[in-house]
């Protein structure tokens, strides 16, 4: 099916004129900046932090020293990349480019991250929910493109796939990306503890592909709020419309930049929770209040319990903080439980084997 951008986008993002911050008009690192109205005599604070710098300026709209860094570590060029305050910029971005409120639906496949239902109904976007396969947590195929409609513009698939943590198949994402004339977005921020490669080099193939990531979970900034967008440029092209000027503050912008630069640190961190992983994997199924811990290419466990809400309360009582996806669709009896140091994974064990 052929995919044309131009024919989802909403009107009045086509017209949209967006807003030109000062720095986007003058690009120069150099001068006396008397445009953009900043207090020329700097910031209240002194700390000796090389972060304090410059903070009375405001930060690079573009974000174009991270972006080049990226382009380096994904393979990918600068003009394919967008950074946002979190995944959730982008993906609220995505409805303000293509739903129409009150009219276009979305597709979601629950169990999954519950932000793209909210975001749905904050822009009031209908959500149709095609639940995942019992058990094998895949997307069901046949339900999915039968709920497609010519209303239907965004499908949401998230892999690895919060909370169950499995990858799901590539052959189905295929097939809908070749199926759906809108908008495939693969929600990859489990993807760094995956034993399978990112589906960016895909983003050649289809058009229609938006790949999300984030510096949250392996590098490790979830407080910094940083999240990235992977897409055609036409389509960053548009992000970057609608987007707030300065979407990245320049202290977030400058510890990326720093954390990007200390990958073989982040390389070794994954390789240690992939490790702890499997050995966390093997001291739980041990316990007899367990019935299963389902597999994951993510940094967390999905285990049905005999009894998710006293078992999660008991660790509550621990000072051991789990979550509980007891009331989630097809994880009845379910804790997610995040891999921890190895000294976190040990207290973790012993507390739940004194458990009665």
């Amino acid at each position: 099916m052929a995919f044309d951008l131009d024919k989802i986008t909403r009107e009045n993002i086509k017209k949209l004129v967006p807003y030109s911050s000062a720095r986007d008009e003058y690009k120069g690192k150099e001068g006396i900046f008397l445009d953009a109205n900043e207090n020329s005599f700097g910031a209240p604070i002194v700390t000796g932090n090389k972060y304090d710098a410059n903070l009375n300026r405001y930060p690079d709209p573009m974000q174009l020293q991270v972006k080049e860094k990226l382009s380096k570590i994904k393979g990918l060029p600068m003009q394919n990349i967008f950074l946002g305050n979190g995944s959730d910029e982008a993906i609220d971005i995505l409805f303000r480019a293509f739903c129409n409120p009150g009219k276009d639906n979305i597709i979601v496949c629950p169990p999954t991250y519950g932000m793209y239902e909210v975001s749905a109904n904050i822009n009031d976007v209908a959500v149709k929910k095609t639940p995942l396969t019992k058990d094998e947590f895949q997307l069901d195929l046949d339900s999915i493109l039968n709920a497609i409609d010519s209303q239907t513009k965004l499908i949401f698939i998230c892999c690895p796939n919060n909370p169950t943590g499995n990858a799901v198949a590539w052959s189905s994402i295929k097939t809908i990306l070749e199926k759906f004339d809108g908008i495939v977005v693969l929600d990859e921020a489990y993807i760094n503890f995956a034993s399978y490669r990112s589906l960016i080099p895909e983003l050649l193939n289809y058009p229609n592909l938006v790949i999300l990531q984030t510096l949250s979970k392996a590098w490790g900034l979830a407080g910094l709020r940083v999240g990235m967008a992977f897409a055609s440029e036409p389509i960053i092209d548009l992000f970057n419309k609608i987007k707030p000027p300065y979407n990245i503050n320049v202290v977030s912008q400058q510890i990326a930049l720093d954390a990007l630069n200390n990958i073989d640190k982040v390389n070794n961190w994954i390789k240690e929770i992939v490790t702890e992983r499997q050995d966390l994997k093997v001291e739980i199924e041990k316990l007899s209040f367990v019935l299963k811990v389902y597999p994951s290419e993510a940094n967390f466990l999905l285990v049905k319990t005999i009894d998710a809400n006293k078992i999660y309360h008991y660790l509550e009582s621990k000072e051991i903080i789990v979550r509980n996806r007891n009331s989630v669709t097809l994880c009845e009896g379910c804790i997610r439980i995040t891999i921890g140091t190895k000294e976190e994974n040990k207290s973790l064990i012993n507390a739940l084997k004194q458990y009665n």
